[in-house]
């Protein structure tokens, strides 16, 4: 860890010291509008507070009170944590670089998720430096962990400014070519569960001025390799104006739309070729708590999911919810708004994507997102 001295009338004086966890494992980082709190098992984001209309403070991410549980939960869904070191599916579970095939582990249905059950989100990254308003945690890779060739190194930085959230992920190959792509999977929940007449994201407001195509999935959710345009008013519309996330919830195509017995949303809008990586790619805002939040990020993609596998059985934490209500969060409450590349861009070289997915040996992969919060 970093402390920083300054020396003051000949005299030094220690500045504040860098936060330690607190009993819980918690790194708290602060900031005006903002704080965030961190734990290192999967370089996990676990609270994040902002203020709403009401200037109430609202913890608008899912997770857990106790953060013992994140290793051990059965469901293990990813709470705002950084998978690797391929996030999303691999098609088959195998990909191929310089005519060698690789194969990963099978664990969602004929694909693979995240790179297989010993991704980086089952793993409990280092601290490697804090100050008051950063974070570094980093991981070491070695070769075949997931099936994958070489050894990867890699860190995530996360910093706090005025009603902003910065992520820095920065990893290299340094003898073999390997699939590198990573995200921070954040779900979010603008209301923290207090809205009394809905608990659903249907409410919610999302707004992608550049994602006017979509990757055709099939019932797996796996992109096929088809990448259409959107038009005006269809399913997957979020780029001609801003529009309820439940816009087409009365559509017969709404059912099954992400896959067998999957409603809502679970895919992927590549973004405009040559848009302007400084303006928001992606706004996300609720009525009813008023918070907005806007992502800038140097992705070509992002992953929308509406968090249909939730059975009503999961509680949210005590940080959240109204009181006189149950604590469960129910199906589609929430959304998980994921900064990457093209899903299973390593199987349509027809993309043109491999310069962004394969990198080494040497070649450094950095990833780069920024979150702005606000009202509506």
């Amino acid at each position: 860890m970093r402390v920083s001295h300054v020396l003051l009338a000949g005299s030094a004086f220690a500045a504040a010291a860098p936060p330690a966890p607190d009993a819980d494992g918690k790194y708290t980082l602060e900031a005006a509008g903002i704080k965030a709190q961190f734990i290192p098992y999967a370089a996990t984001l676990t609270n994040l507070f902002v203020k709403d209309k009401n200037g109430v403070e609202r913890d608008i991410v899912l997770g857990y009170d106790n953060t013992s549980f994140y290793p051990v939960d059965p469901g293990h869904p990813v709470y705002n944590a950084i998978p690797g070191r391929y996030a999303n599916r691999i098609g088959g579970g195998k990909f191929s670089i310089d005519n060698v095939t690789y194969h990963t582990e099978l664990n969602d249905g004929p694909n693979t998720l995240h790179s297989g059950t010993k991704n980086w989100s089952f793993r409990t990254w280092n601290v490697t430096e804090v100050t008051n308003s950063s974070i570094t945690f980093s991981i070491y890779d070695p070769a075949n962990s997931t099936g994958m060739p070489g050894r990867v190194e890699a860190s995530v930085t996360y910093s706090v400014a005025k009603n902003k959230w910065k992520i820095v992920m920065d990893a290299i190959s340094p003898e073999a070519k390997t699939p590198i792509q990573l995200t921070q999977h954040t779900y979010f929940q603008l209301d923290a569960f207090a809205n009394p007449d809905n608990r659903t994201i249907w409410n919610h407001t999302l707004h992608m001025p550049f994602a006017k195509r979509v990757m055709v999935a099939d019932q797996n959710a796996l992109p096929t390799g088809v990448i259409d345009d959107v038009s005006l008013g269809e399913i997957d519309d979020f780029h001609t104006a801003p529009h309820k996330l439940g816009f087409a919830s009365d559509r017969v195509s709404f059912e099954d739309h992400c896959g067998n017995g999957c409603h809502g949303y679970n895919g992927n809008w590549p973004f405009d070729d040559g848009r302007n990586k400084s303006a928001v790619a992606v706004s996300l805002s609720s009525g009813w708590s008023g918070i907005r939040a806007d992502l800038v990020t140097n992705q070509d993609a992002i992953v929308i999911y509406t968090c249909n596998w939730n059975d009503g059985k999961t509680e949210f934490k005590s940080t959240q919810g109204v009181a006189g209500q149950d604590k469960f969060i129910p199906r589609d409450g929430c959304i998980a708004i994921e900064a990457q590349d093209y899903v299973d861009g390593i199987n349509h070289p027809e993309w043109g994507r491999l310069s962004h997915q394969i990198f080494g040996p040497g070649q450094k992969y950095h990833w780069e997102s920024e979150w702005t919060f606000g009202l509506v």
